[in-house]
């Protein structure tokens, strides 16, 4: 499976886009803002001739879902997600006037609701969707058992943990669910998160200071 990471500047926050040897491919957090970042976006599925099968939201805080009204009209494809995060789209508006951001095109509504466990596919891979409430009441990490690797959202950082003060937050259940989730996958297991660099389970189990005893 080839990884590409989008970093979109507004907050900024990691786009990836996952494709195998068929061809076949999805996106993961859509938090294309600015024009350029849309079109940098389309420019790399296009000119690698992608086939786009779904369009994954690990949750549906602002800065990741503001590439859904593009995606919906490039690629005629609309969000999968949870639907505990389902009162954030018509949320965003509002949490996107808070940063002083005005929006162009509200929130694309979910297409496809994503439960614990589901499987994703395209071409010869397989996601798992793991319910890691806390950050927001619909986290979902997404995991691929075959390239021990995983895509955390806001859940989990390189030496930290997403912040659970907004609406629908809850700090020890974030540490709970991580703890019983994630920390179980193997050490090598390396996490590519909503924002910042990849980190491993492994090192995250070790050093990260929510978990030092």
């Amino acid at each position: 499976m080839k990884i590409k990471r989008f970093e979109f500047n507004m907050f900024p926050v990691n786009c990836y886009v996952l494709a195998d040897e068929t061809g076949e491919a999805v996106v993961i957090d859509p938090g294309c803002y600015y024009e350029e970042e849309k079109q940098a976006l389309k420019g790399f599925i296009q000119s690698n001739n992608l086939q786009l099968k779904h369009l994954l939201c690990t949750h549906l805080h602002t800065d990741h879902i503001f590439g859904t009204p593009f995606m919906l009209k490039e690629f005629g494809l609309r969000p999968e997600a949870n639907q505990a995060d389902e009162f954030w789209i018509e949320e965003s508006p509002k949490q996107s006037r808070m940063f002083g951001i005005k929006l162009e095109e509200n929130p694309v509504a979910i297409g496809t609701y994503l439960h614990d466990g589901d499987l994703i596919h395209f071409g010869h891979t397989t996601l798992e969707a793991i319910h890691v409430p806390g950050h927001s009441p619909g986290s979902l990490v997404y995991y691929c058992a075959s390239e021990r690797c995983m895509f955390s959202g806001d859940v989990l950082f390189q030496g930290s943990i997403g912040r659970a003060d907004l609406s629908g937050g809850n700090f020890d259940h974030l540490i709970e669910h991580i703890c019983s989730r994630l920390f179980v996958l193997p050490n090598d297991t390396v996490v590519y998160p909503g924002h910042g660099a990849p980190t491993t389970i492994g090192i995250e189990k070790a050093e990260n200071p929510f978990f030092r005893s």
